[in-house]
């Protein structure tokens, strides 16, 4: 295993950082979560366009870069760093891995190119009322075929972008098993309800299907293995934006913590302010390391993706809540006021430690994945 980061993509990093402190400021991070859209067309186009983002895991025959996750997961912790408001867990984490994991060139070729350019907002609507993500008997959504094809009935919950998405990735089930298919966002028989959430900067809908008419992708009733691989990968993906919101979040209370003075000294040099920052540093270093690893495994080691997914996101998930509840007490009376960004983290922070399962899930699924295990 070799963690050693290239030059090429410490390159990434600098111009995706560079970008997203010109693109993705507080400001506009505030003026976005007003918006009925929730993310700028004109600068998911220019991540597309310019830095290729949209396209880093998309093989080059069909437009894009053709690299793996590690690289993705440069970008994906720049992005936890900034708050971006954009379809880039949905597009190019849920909907692009879902499509290369499915056995469907044909779907891949009429799909991807338009994710990779950033013309396609696309997203998986998988997650029911029951809210169970990795359970393939909570899907009830139905697919039925008739004279003019295939149609999807049924209710999705949760769906991130699910209320502008062009291409909606349903996983419903047939009497063969649990299959995806492809419906046209503005499709006829599609109901779209934007859902209320604590965290303003990620949008997430509820979606109604009615007959729908959709198009199956890969094999009739075999998707389940496909979409268990996207999921791990969605929270590697998590993970790798919890590590950069958190590392954030350490840096603006340490910045705080010297140059607010009380009783004369920067409030940094007392020795509980200097523990709680050591405390969290060491969180944060750990998640990490543990986000790394699993984007490697990611692309370099699929056996091995569970076990490190749900390690990645229990450690992760934690980190950066703590790291944003303890940012807002270091910064004291200013850290509760809606005009500071600390709240925005926190809420970050507590939102996607939710996403596809929360500690305690990731932690019993690596219990179960270690008794499994046979012994030695």
């Amino acid at each position: 295993m070799d963690l050693a980061v290239t030059q090429e993509q410490a390159e990434l990093r600098r111009t995706v950082r560079d970008f997203l402190d010109r693109t993705s400021p507080e400001t506009e991070v505030r003026r976005l979560m007003e918006t009925a859209e929730g993310h700028d067309p004109d600068t998911w186009r220019r991540l597309a366009g310019e830095l290729g983002v949209a396209g880093l895991t998309v093989p080059e025959e069909h437009g894009g870069a053709g690299y793996g996750f590690v690289e993705l997961g440069i970008v994906l912790e720049e992005a936890g760093r900034s708050l971006l408001c954009a379809p880039l867990l949905s597009t190019v984490v849920l909907a692009a891995s879902t499509l290369l994991a499915l056995d469907d060139e044909q779907a891949r070729a009429d799909y991807l190119p338009g994710i990779a350019a950033g013309t396609t907002l696309a997203t998986l609507a998988l997650t029911e009322a029951a809210g169970r993500w990795d359970d393939p008997a909570a899907v009830t959504t139905t697919a039925a075929r008739g004279g003019h094809g295939w149609t999807v009935t049924g209710a999705k919950a949760h769906v991130l972008d699910g209320q502008l998405a062009a291409l909606l990735l349903v996983a419903a089930r047939t009497d063969a098993g649990i299959s995806v298919f492809a419906v046209e966002g503005d499709a006829p028989g599609v109901r779209r309800e934007p859902r209320a959430t604590l965290d303003q900067t990620r949008r997430q809908a509820d979606l109604t299907f009615t007959a729908a008419p959709a198009r199956l992708l890969g094999h009739e009733g075999g998707a389940w293995p496909a979409l268990a691989r996207v999921l791990d990968l969605a929270a590697v993906a998590v993970a790798a934006e919890q590590a950069g919101g958190a590392a954030r979040v350490l840096g603006m209370a340490v910045d705080h913590a010297k140059t607010r003075v009380q009783f004369g000294r920067p409030i940094g040099s007392f020795q509980a302010v200097k523990h709680k920052l050591a405390n969290i540093h060491l969180d944060v270093e750990s998640a990490r390391s543990a986000a790394c690893y699993a984007l490697w495994t990611a692309a370099d080691s699929p056996p091995d993706l569970p076990l490190a997914a749900s390690l990645a996101k229990a450690c992760c998930g934690d980190a950066y809540v703590t790291a944003a509840t303890e940012n807002i007490q270091v910064h004291g009376g200013i850290g509760f006021t809606w005009e500071h960004p600390a709240h925005l983290y926190l809420k970050r922070a507590h939102s996607s430690r939710q996403l596809f399962g929360n500690a305690a899930d990731h932690r019993q699924r690596l219990a179960r994945h270690v008794l499994a295990e046979p012994a030695e």
